[in-house]
């Protein structure tokens, strides 16, 4: 941020091109104009797409799909075959298993039980296996976009 003589404060940030109503900015305040981009920078697009194809992309990819795709048809087959036993076997879902509590009772806690597990684990699952790889092809990313090379 800096000041001009007229006490009007001017942003030195390409994010802050395009404001939303003025907001923060006097009357007399100019948007400064953009930058020119340096030649030597490849397009935000020709960057991801780079990235998007390397062999690291690929790897956080496929070990989120290796967790997230047997979870998701786990948790499913368990929710479908909760709901239609409840509404097939109502005898069953009914059957006292202590006190008031039954066995549709049990499975429905189950459901709750399930879900948190399921939450905990893809949380491990990504701090372990994916969010190193993934942050470091974030840094490799911006360091492409700033021209200085990385190793995506």
């Amino acid at each position: 941020m800096q000041r001009s003589n007229a006490g009007d404060v001017t942003y030195d940030d390409p994010w802050y091109d395009a404001l939303a109503s003025g907001w923060g900015e006097s009357a007399a305040a100019a948007v400064p104009p953009p930058r020119p981009e340096p030649e030597a920078v490849p397009a935000a697009a020709d960057i991801y797409l780079e990235v998007q194809r390397s062999a690291a992309f690929q790897e956080v990819r496929r070990r989120y799909r290796r967790f997230v795709v047997p979870g998701a048809v786990a948790f499913l087959v368990w929710y479908v075959a909760y709901v239609v036993t409840a509404t097939t076997v109502p005898g069953l879902m009914a059957r006292p298993v202590a006190g008031a509590v039954n066995v549709g009772m049990l499975a429905g806690l189950g459901q709750f039980l399930t879900t948190f597990l399921l939450t905990w684990a893809y949380v491990r699952h990504a701090r372990l296996r994916r969010d190193r790889a993934a942050l470091e092809l974030r840094w490799d990313a911006q360091e492409l976009a700033r021209g200085r090379g990385g190793a995506a």
